[in-house]
């Protein structure tokens, strides 16, 4: 690649300024890199409809936040510090919102820079039951399309991650530019606003909570006449109820195979077969659970 200063920079916007609410009413001017995997399909917690619903202003800006995002900037700085120290690598905070040179709804909003260097730094915590996620080179598929993202508006060769695992476990990675990820996510990214944003057509819903949620806050009662719902709906509807029949006998299955188990098992808490391994214990709370493990 050719040296930092021979490259198009990106455009600046500054957020030192801005309160949270407006830094997120800032956000919804473009694709920042936690959009990113809901609008390509990589988030459990956020669906492309949510990020339409949002970005077209159509639900209320939430500045309220939840306890993994408290907890998260309550560490970042000490994690930035701890980073300094691990590496002998000074961080400062940018805040700024980088601006895409050709396609001003590409945005980035970076944890740290890092002096004399042209990569960046992103901060993470993570719950033990996902460490997982972070063992050996793997970076959970999220967070590698959030910083891909980012290394495409500023186009920086690589950047870290200094994260926080279960509380107790500090690691730090490198990840390096990958132009021809960069060169797909860019044109969907591209695609999927000039659609949904700007024509605003809104993406197909999902099952997901994300947008079963969404629909809620979308949905207001009026005075209006009942509406007829088309013959694809009714043909769903009609679906549903033959998966609802199926799913209750898929249940009962289910619960009658547990249940002959724990006829077999009524003199003991262990049980084996070829293929299992079944503890039937008795809990603090004094219930009986039921686990089967496979071998």
């Amino acid at each position: 690649m050719s040296e930092l200063k021979e490259r198009v920079q990106p455009k600046i916007e500054m957020t030192y300024k801005m309160d949270r609410h407006q830094w997120l009413e800032h956000r919804r001017k473009g694709i920042g890199g936690s959009d990113v995997s809901a609008i390509l399909g990589f988030n459990s917690w956020r669906s492309p409809f949510e990020v339409w619903a949002d970005k077209t202003g159509r639900l209320p800006i939430d500045d309220s936040g939840n306890e993994f995002t408290h907890w998260g900037n309550i560490m970042e700085p000490i994690l930035a510090k701890e980073f300094q120290q691990q590496t002998g690598k000074k961080v400062h905070r940018q805040n700024k919102t980088f601006v895409d040179p050709e396609y001003d709804f590409l945005r980035a909003d970076i944890d740290r820079d890092i002096v004399g260097e042209e990569g960046f730094l992103e901060i993470k915590t993570a719950m033990e039951f996902k460490s997982s996620e972070w063992t050996d080179d793997e970076i959970p598929p999220a967070y590698l399309l959030q910083v891909q993202h980012y290394m495409m508006v500023l186009d920086r060769p690589y950047c870290y991650f200094a994260t926080l695992i279960g509380g107790h476990r500090f690691i730090t990675k490198r990840v390096d530019r990958d132009d021809e990820l960069i060169a797909t996510m860019r044109q969907q990214l591209v695609d999927w606003w000039q659609k949904h944003i700007i024509q605003d057509v809104p993406p197909e819903v999902d099952g997901t909570d994300s947008t079963t949620n969404t629909l809620k806050q979308l949905h207001h009662k009026t005075e209006g006449q009942p509406i007829i719902l088309n013959d694809d709906l009714d043909k769903l509807l009609v679906e549903r109820e033959h998966l609802k029949e199926g799913l209750k006998t898929y249940t009962d299955d289910i619960k009658t195979t547990e249940n002959k188990v724990r006829e077999a098992m009524l003199t003991t808490e262990v049980g084996t077969s070829n293929h299992f391994v079944v503890t039937n214990r008795l809990t603090k709370r004094g219930n009986r659970v039921l686990r089967i493990k496979e071998k």
